[in-house]
């Protein structure tokens, strides 16, 4: 009796488990059914991005059929499919891109990649598309599409796939560059359906650790050591006590900051040495900015006039001035290079709730300020003059 009920029980059980699991975790390419019915000759489970390709290729009419499998990186995401005909990466790749119109329809276009600067731009490409397709459905979209190949093509390819989050205004947006991302290319040979994937993964890492450590400098110098000498400077200074204790706090803080933001600042160069497709001119520009305004604010330094010098008031305009652009120039380029390196979602409020805390302190010790400057003026207007009166209401010194 128990064993009539465990069988209907087991098949139940298989059935629920194989509703949760996603398409993209549960098969393999050679286990999949494709809703276009089609038999394509090969099938590859790629190596990134929970991705599939079928293809078949016919050399007689240079045709190749494709179905390439993947889920977006969120639901009103994109996919894309590549070939590269000129390199092994995204630079030059001749893509097929999938996503949802604003009519919420899936639409297949065609975008030559000739710079990784968005946005991209739909355009012709090194193929002629025959037909493309897409649908959606479990959280994955499917790509068919049948190309011309271009007569006496090459029948080893360099292929390209990618995901993205986004959409906006029918243009996808740029993808991530997590190891998976950047990891997502390889080769095809069309007539034996052999594959291998593309890139090494110990360069991919070590070039994310790479760009990982020049934010990590950026922020910790022009975006935090730099506001902090700041507030040394514009506070502390007020209180007699301090001096000239602030000083060296105030010239420690932002010569620390200036020797880290030119490491993090070579680190930039060196990375975009590497990216000949990747301009990010508003960022650099503004980088450069930073390093040339920093060091002419800390030769400052020593060019600073004894305080009782003609020329010291004008050295303070100066000085002063040059600081807050550099302090406002810097926060911009630490959120810029944030929206670049597109982190976890966490850093970025983390850095915000940094810079709160900084203006919050600030306020504080403005007033705070305000308050000590404004009593040391009263105390000294009321302040009874030592001495006697010569019967005038003129005040005569004591005698020594």
């Amino acid at each position: 009796m128990a064993s009539s009920f465990a069988k209907p029980l087991l098949i139940l059980s298989a059935l629920l488990l194989s509703l949760l699991i996603s398409p993209s975790q549960s098969a393999t390419c050679s286990s999949q059914t494709l809703s276009n019915n089609k038999l394509y000759a090969h099938c590859n489970d790629l190596p990134s991005l929970d991705s599939y390709l079928h293809y078949s290729y016919d050399p007689v009419q240079s045709t190749l059929s494709v179905a390439f499998i993947a889920p977006p990186a969120k639901p009103n995401g994109w996919i894309a499919w590549a070939i590269n005909p000129t390199g092994s990466g995204m630079l030059g790749a001749q893509s097929l891109i999938a996503f949802r119109n604003s009519a919420g329809q899936m639409t297949v276009k065609t975008y030559n990649i000739t710079s990784y600067a968005p946005p991209i731009k739909e355009s012709k490409v090194w193929f002629s598309v025959k037909d493309a397709t897409a649908e959606y459905s479990g959280n994955v979209i499917r790509l068919f599409a049948t190309l011309v190949l271009p007569e006496k093509a090459n029948t080893s390819l360099n292929h390209v796939w990618q995901v993205g989050a986004s959409v906006t205004n029918g243009v996808p947006d740029k993808h991530d560059f997590s190891p998976a991302n950047l990891n997502a290319k390889g080769s095809l040979d069309l007539l034996s359906g052999q594959s291998s994937s593309g890139g090494s993964s110990s360069s991919s890492d070590s070039r994310v650790k790479r760009k990982n450590i020049h934010g990590i400098l950026n922020v910790v110098s022009w975006g935090l050591l730099f506001p902090i000498g700041i507030i040394i400077a514009r506070y502390l200074r007020t209180f007699p006590s301090a001096d000239p204790l602030w000083f060296y706090l105030h010239a420690s803080c932002q010569l620390s900051a200036y020797v880290i933001g030119v490491a993090g600042w070579g680190t930039g160069l060196k990375l975009g040495s590497e990216s000949k497709g990747f301009q990010y001119t508003g960022h650099r520009n503004i980088g450069i900015a930073l390093f040339a305004l920093a060091t002419v604010q800390i030769f400052a330094l020593f060019l600073r006039p004894q305080k009782d010098h003609k020329y010291r008031f004008y050295w303070n305009i100066y000085h002063h001035g040059l600081g807050y652009a550099i302090l406002v120039l810097s926060i911009v380029n630490v959120f810029k290079g944030i929206d670049i390196l597109n982190p976890a979602k966490k850093w970025k409020h983390a850095y915000i709730t940094v810079l709160i805390a900084l203006a919050v302190i600030a306020v504080l010790l403005e007033a705070i300020t305000w308050v000590v400057v404004m009593r040391r003026k009263s105390n000294k207007s009321t302040k009874p003059y030592d001495g006697f009166s010569d019967g005038q209401g003129r005040q005569l010194p004591l005698s020594s």
